[in-house]
């Protein structure tokens, strides 16, 4: 486990306010102003942003036990009641299951795992619910298989014929074309009879995943010089048709044909999510600028997904505004988290019953193969997972506490606060939010922790084109394949002290924030350029403030 039941409770009840002053300061902040704020400057005087001096990143969610430690995206919420904290310990436990395969007589709760998956706990993609590991190719390799220790997996998809612009019933809702055969997602793992060629590819899933790096230098206008990694990856040995490559002589696999995109993506950190999600729809769509209107190159856009939960519900247009994933593609913690348990895991659920190679090739062998043992269903049509387990993972991840920032009032955080604001950061990643002081979320009741929080998660929510170095050209309902959605940024600091080996950016391709700034493209090229002409000692003070969030 991450914490023991214990330890939570101990730092729930241990949570100690912040003191009268910088409350009265926060609270001056949440009546006059959002923190986005700049106060007017007397003649020779440095302009600090309105936020330079919060430190309650999740208003009243914020835990200010975090600082140093390993498990400072693991707290719950010091704001839940008691019985939403036991309801989140629940959760948490639920979070850290590992499954197995089916069928397990002796522990049917656990069984369910793949046919083929990705991991077999959220853990393993979300550690110490912060980011996963970077996988690291030894020296004096080429490259490395992916394996259980990756938490990094691929997404696939067709190439449409055409751009979709608005969803409806008759495209998809410009979802993603699934692969024949595979789906939208590539499983490198798979159970022991996964395979029909199982006895040479033990525990093998839909293809082998090998993972290279390639290497460039960016120079300074000072003469300081950073070394960039950008990870490449190969697909090879395909179910459909064993020991094939690309670069077969005949390419007959549905996953090696020239129009199947792929495209990289990195286990996210969990906390602070139902805060995300409970800031109001109109609130993120005023900040959409998709033509540039201010001139400012930056032209934010909303993604708007197909919502299961709706669908659920009977509602004759189930899209919503897409909040979640790296190019916002689902639109709450239940369909995200949800559909990660049946997706890399291959638990289904309640809002998720089919396995998600369902009427594949691969899956009507598997079940023949083994008997029709391992449906993703018991014998009365019950999926894996249970709605007490599905809603506890959920409220989990809505209602993890966010951690207070830190060394705020150092010169050179403030300093980089200033310079982070002049920059334009704050074009994609604003500042601050006021939650909903009411409602669901997705789809059912919010809790209170959540209600009328003034927050600063540094992120407008929206879909930015990063340049085409980022770009992974799948496009993703209405996000196209430069697009991505702007990562919150509270927390970041503390993401290498939660996972010494975490990487940044969709692929885990940034080992530090400074490469993060680096690969920054597109709408965010002016900024990028702008923040390398800055002294070495200002880029350390927008480190520095970085690192304080």
């Amino acid at each position: 486990m991450i914490m023991t039941n214990i330890d939570k409770i101990s730092l729930r009840f241990s949570y100690k306010p912040l003191s009268l002053t910088l409350a009265f300061c926060v609270g001056l902040t949440a009546c006059g102003g959002s923190g986005d704020e700049v106060v007017e400057p007397k003649p020779d005087e440095k302009v600090y942003p309105a936020y330079t001096d919060i430190k309650a990143s999740g208003g009243d969610t914020t835990t200010f036990d975090a600082s140093q430690s390993g498990h400072g995206f693991s707290t719950p919420a010091p704001n839940l009641t008691d019985a939403d904290l036991e309801h989140h310990l629940e959760g948490d436990l639920s979070f850290e299951t590992a499954f197995t395969t089916a069928p397990n007589s002796e522990h049917p709760e656990l069984d369910g795992l793949g046919p083929v998956f990705n991991n077999a706990d959220c853990n393993s993609c979300h550690q110490r619910d912060g980011r996963n590991s970077t996988p690291i190719v030894p020296a004096g390799k080429a490259r490395i298989k992916l394996g259980s220790e990756a938490g990094l997996f691929l997404r696939i998809s067709k190439a449409a014929n055409e751009v979709c612009s608005v969803g409806t019933a008759a495209n998809d809702y410009c979802a993603p074309i699934p692969v024949p055969n595979f789906g939208g997602q590539l499983f490198h793992r798979g159970v022991l009879k996964a395979r029909p060629d199982w006895e040479e590819n033990l525990f093998g899933g839909q293809a082998d995943v090998y993972l290279s790096f390639e290497t460039k230098e960016v120079t300074y206008p000072d003469g300081n010089i950073t070394v960039l990694k950008k990870p490449l990856f190969a697909v090879e040995n395909p179910y459909d048709a064993p020991g094939e490559t690309v670069n077969s002589a005949n390419v007959t696999s549905d996953l090696l044909q020239d129009d199947v995109l792929m495209g990289w993506r990195n286990g996210m950190p969990v906390f602070g999510l139902g805060l995300l999600e409970a800031i109001p729809e109109a609130d993120i769509l005023a900040l959409v600028d998709a033509d540039d209107a201010d001139g400012d190159t930056i032209s934010g856009r909303a993604n708007f997904v197909f919502d299961a939960v709706k669908a659920k519900a009977g509602d004759a247009n189930p899209v919503s505004l897409g909040r979640f994933g790296w190019k916002a593609n689902t639109p709450s913690v239940r369909v995200q988290s949800l559909g990660a348990l049946r997706g890399d895991i291959g638990i289904t659920n309640p809002l998720f019953p089919d396995e998600s190679i369902v009427g594949t090739a691969l899956h009507d062998s598997y079940l023949t193969r083994t008997g029709f043992v391992d449906t993703g269903s018991d014998e009365n049509g019950a999926p894996e997972a249970s709605a007490e387990f599905s809603d506890s993972v959920v409220f989990y991840a809505e209602t993890l506490a966010v951690p207070a920032r830190r060394n705020v009032e150092n010169p050179d955080v403030r300093e980089g606060a200033r310079l982070f604001e002049q920059l334009n950061c704050t074009g994609c990643h604003k500042a601050s939010f006021v939650t909903q002081s009411s409602g669901n979320i997705g789809g059912a009741p919010m809790s209170d922790a959540l209600m009328g929080q003034t927050i600063y998660p540094f992120t407008d929510m929206l879909l930015h084109d990063m340049g085409e170095e980022l770009a992974d050209g799948r496009p993703d309902f209405l996000a196209d394949g430069n697009e991505w959605r702007t990562r919150p940024l509270w927390g970041i600091g503390l993401t290498q002290t939660v996972n010494p080996q975490a990487g940044f950016l969709h692929d885990g391709r940034a080992a530090t924030v400074e490469e993060a700034i680096l690969w920054h493209g597109g709408e965010a090229q002016k900024s990028r350029d702008e923040f390398m002409e800055l002294t070495l000692d200002e880029r350390k003070q927008v480190i520095a403030f970085l690192m304080s969030l």
